[in-house]
């Protein structure tokens, strides 16, 4: 069977490529306004899979710059109409589809009162891209599958540009790296993660582990699980979850352990030879050189970048598990393609 999620998926690295050839001006004018305008903070606006995107821009920006990066609870200000102080504020929303009105409407809001808006979003001519100062299209084409795939890739090499466009700190290195992301990602596209079909195909539910900048792709993960294969996945911090979710392992409990390069890295292959040996069944997913992993992830061309290289080869997994489970991960059950609550 071929499904729009597997195609949509291995065409990564294209959608990247074109992304990275596109709107050079548009990040350099909003560089020089955020030089001429510092923000004295930043607030993220998504739902679902863009939200997770927006955790990965916000660590990437945090830990290079010192500034603060807020995720809105958006039913502030559209439920309980909270007086937030929004005239100082970098306020960026990150979306597939620029529809869901739960984004454009706290985004109108922060532009009213003076905030400097920006929105990283697949459809340039949406209401959401119009309703901001910065509109910067992610290019990942049109995408079908109610799952998103390409598009939240793109949405993370877009938040990585944002990144080194940033007034504070030098971002030089994680420029050049951008440039040679898509080979990296047409190598991830060819990692065999089969031998984790058969157990995650028996899996009603599991943990998936991250720290620092691949929480957000645990959380993503941990999401995918649930809408295209039906098994309850929760994501955690390896920090946090010997703070009460580790009373959940017993015999055989799955866990998927990200653990790409970085200060992270070391901690994680820790916590997944622990839990192994209070018997879960772990699927560690590190880079060639540790000896220990059950899957390779393909190393970016920056070890910021490795978060990007590994979803891609874990979309093929989820994608391949789904259907081992009897489903169809193009559509889900009870989904749609675009969502908007209050």
């Amino acid at each position: 069977m071929s499904t729009l999620m597997f195609s949509e998926a291995m065409s990564a690295p294209q959608q990247v490529s074109l992304q990275l050839a596109s709107d050079a001006a548009s990040y350099q004018e909003l560089a020089a306004q955020l030089r001429t305008r510092p923000p004295n903070g930043v607030v993220t606006v998504a739902r679902g899979s863009s939200d997770h995107a927006a955790a990965y821009l916000a660590y990437l920006v945090m830990s290079r710059t010192g500034q603060l990066v807020t995720s809105l609870p958006m039913s502030l200000l559209t439920l309980y109409k909270a007086p937030v102080a929004s005239s100082e504020l970098l306020a960026i929303t990150v979306s597939q589809s620029g529809r869901s009105v739960d984004l454009i409407e706290p985004m109108r809001i922060f532009k009213e009162a003076g905030a400097l808006t920006v929105a990283l979003v697949n459809d340039a001519a949406s209401p959401l891209a119009q309703a901001v100062d910065f509109c910067m299209p992610l290019h990942a084409g049109p995408e079908k599958s109610v799952a998103a795939t390409k598009s939240f890739i793109c949405s993370l090499v877009a938040a990585a540009r944002l990144s080194t466009h940033w007034p504070l700190g030098e971002h030089a290195d994680l420029a050049h790296a951008l440039q040679s992301l898509p080979q990296a990602l047409e190598h991830a596209n060819k990692q065999d993660w089969s031998g984790a079909v058969e157990v995650l195909s028996r899996a009603e539910r599991l943990m998936v582990i991250g720290r620092g900048p691949g929480l957000a792709i645990a959380q993503e993960a941990a999401l995918k699980f649930k809408e295209t294969c039906g098994i309850q996945a929760e994501a955690f911090s390896s920090a946090e979850v010997k703070h009460g979710p580790m009373a959940l392992v017993a015999a055989d409990y799955p866990m998927l352990v990200f653990a790409p390069r970085g200060p992270a890295q070391a901690g994680l292959i820790a916590l997944a030879a622990e839990m192994r040996g209070r018997g879960a069944h772990v699927l560690l997913a590190a880079p060639p050189d540790v000896a220990e992993r059950q899957l390779t992830l393909s190393p970016a061309p920056h070890p910021d970048l490795d978060p990007i290289t590994a979803i891609q080869s874990f979309y093929l997994l989820v994608e391949a598990v789904s259907r081992a489970r009897g489903l169809n991960p193009d559509m889900p059950r009870h989904l749609s393609k675009v969502t908007s609550t209050r």
